[in-house]
């Protein structure tokens, strides 16, 4: 997470300082990495879009303002929302913050993984299928020359058994030998 301090004049950045320090030592405590960006070569708006772009998962910002009112401005990355919250108990809001969204990115990920994977056994329906993406279950004979010649044919290559698949003997759909297990089959972008 990275901290953003605002301020205009060199008394208000000493004031945001001495009020960011001892979040910052309560974050690291709990674990937390935390960068505290007072750098004065860089605009704010230009370290926010800086840090969206490396995918830093929450953003505080503090300016003069938000010190008389007791408050800093809180992002999350993973929802773009962005909300203002007492300073008080900040660190505990946001180790729960970081819990949440990477139960949110992992969801999301799953979600969309499962949403694209397809069961394949015909390698001419292979063939086209794959050139729009995806995770391909494909019954593979378990030899090098198949996976070769997948991969010279589509550029798609076995990422790995799946586990949680049931797993039942079948036909390689490009050798047409047997198989004992489906693979998944996929490439990379």
């Amino acid at each position: 997470m990275v901290i953003i301090p605002i301020a205009t004049k060199p008394e208000q950045m000493e004031q945001v300082n001495k009020e960011v320090q001892p979040i910052i030592e309560e974050l690291r405590s709990k674990g937390i990495t935390v960068k505290f960006d007072d750098a004065d070569n860089k605009r704010p708006g230009f370290k926010f879009a800086d840090y969206e772009l490396k995918g830093v998962p929450v953003r505080l910002v503090l300016g003069a303002r938000d010190l008389e009112n007791g408050t800093i401005e809180v992002m999350r990355r993973d929802t773009l929302e962005k909300e203002t919250r007492s300073i008080e108990g900040i660190a505990q809001y946001v180790e729960q913050l970081l819990e949440d969204i990477q139960k949110n990115i992992f969801v999301k990920a799953k979600t969309f993984r499962d949403a694209h994977i397809y069961e394949c056994d015909n390698y001419e329906e292979f063939k086209e299928r794959v050139k729009d993406g995806g995770f391909f279950l494909c019954h593979w004979d378990g030899t090098a020359e198949t996976e070769a010649q997948i991969k010279e044919e589509t550029q798609a290559t076995i990422r790995c058994v799946p586990f949680g698949v049931e797993q039942t003997p079948g036909v390689d759909m490009v050798s047409g030998k047997p198989s004992k297990a489906r693979v998944i089959i996929a490439r990379s972008y």
